[in-house]
């Protein structure tokens, strides 16, 4: 803070004695706490410097509320898999490096579009990928594979901050809602994923039982499943019901191999895909949500006579995906015709 005081007196001197204004850059202004924000205002309310803060958290949440009315918001969205694909070349060559395509591909998917993370992580496969071909004997090359990059990632697979998680809260919520089992199933893994233990929220009368655009009345019987927990709070063997049994209510669904499928697509599989969510879905709730766009677009499905809408509830990229399939027995033989007749 001494050096933002600092570069405001100084701003200040070159102004009287030069009359030559100044634009002050703070980088990552979230880190300032309120109070500390506070100093900056003078300086900006007075025009005695073009205040420019970068952030890699919501300003909605982390900026000050009198800074954020006189500030003019910019949001950078992440760099496409061409781009990042642009700058793991220029990466590579850099490090004078070579590198397997799939692990290419896994860093691209891994990375979601921020270029940092991109090559923090390239640049430590690259030290992982020359260790082994030494202790392998194969000399000093540095070519990286997919376990290299698996190795580099260990432990922080995806990156999460609050916005992100309370995004996917509102994606989950939708999509039961929508009665889409298999988008419920994909963003409580990516919650998982994450290292998070996502609380049901859900209203009882929130969940029809129209699963993937079929069904007829309303039956919200799935709560009852929803509490099934492990002593560290993770979902209980067929955790992925609270996902299901609020869709397609029945008496046994089908959610083991449901379970494994979205995780693996949580985890960036098929290679490439990027898990954003949609901007019709994310959490638009708080103030300023609605000036990022948040929700707009959304249909709420039990405006409709129906109880349901037409409506995507996953990227683009997974909207076919199928994670539940009911079995022939009990109610789940009527949920398997409402999925799949015309």
């Amino acid at each position: 803070m001494k050096d933002v005081r600092e570069a405001l007196e100084e701003a200040r001197r070159r102004l009287g004695e030069q009359g030559q204004g100044t634009i002050l850059f703070v980088d990552e202004v979230h880190r300032f706490n309120k109070s500390q924000q506070d100093v900056l205002l003078p300086g900006v309310e007075d025009g005695l410097v073009v205040l420019v803060g970068a952030t890699t958290e919501n300003p909605y949440f982390e900026v000050n509320a009198p800074l954020l009315s006189r500030a003019t918001l910019w949001r950078l969205e992440p760099l496409s898999d061409e781009e990042i694909a642009e700058v793991l070349g220029r990466g590579l060559a850099a490090e004078d490096a070579t590198a397997d395509d799939d692990a290419l591909a896994a860093l691209i998917a891994t990375t979601e579009g921020d270029a940092r993370a991109a090559l923090t992580t390239l640049e430590l496969a690259v030290a992982l990928a020359h260790a082994r071909m030494v202790n392998e004997g194969g000399g000093g090359d540095r070519h990286v594979t997919l376990a290299d990059v698996a190795a580099a990632r260990n432990g922080r697979l995806f990156h999460q901050g609050p916005d992100d998680h309370y995004d996917q809260i509102s994606a989950f919520i939708k999509s039961v809602r929508g009665s889409d089992a298999d988008a419920g199933l994909y963003w409580l893994a990516r919650m998982l994923e994450a290292g998070r233990t996502p609380l049901h929220r859900q209203a009882a009368g929130d969940p029809g039982e129209r699963g993937r655009g079929h069904g007829g009345r309303q039956r919200p019987r799935g709560g009852r499943r929803s509490g099934a927990r492990r002593r560290d709070g993770r979902p209980a063997r067929g955790g992925a019901q609270p996902g299901t049994g609020r869709c397609v209510p029945g008496d046994r669904p089908q959610v083991e191999p449901g379970h494994r499928g979205p995780r693996a697509s949580a985890r960036g599989r098929p290679l490439g895909v990027k898990g954003e969510v949609p901007t019709h879905l994310r959490d638009a709730h708080y103030r300023g949500a609605r000036t990022l766009g948040h929700g707009e677009g959304y249909r709420y499905p039990h405006d409709a006579p129906s109880g349901w809408v037409d409506q995507h509830y996953r990227p683009d990229a997974l909207e076919d995906h199928v994670y539940y399939e009911p079995s022939e027995h009990g109610d789940e033989r009527d949920i398997a015709t409402r999925l799949h007749r015309p």
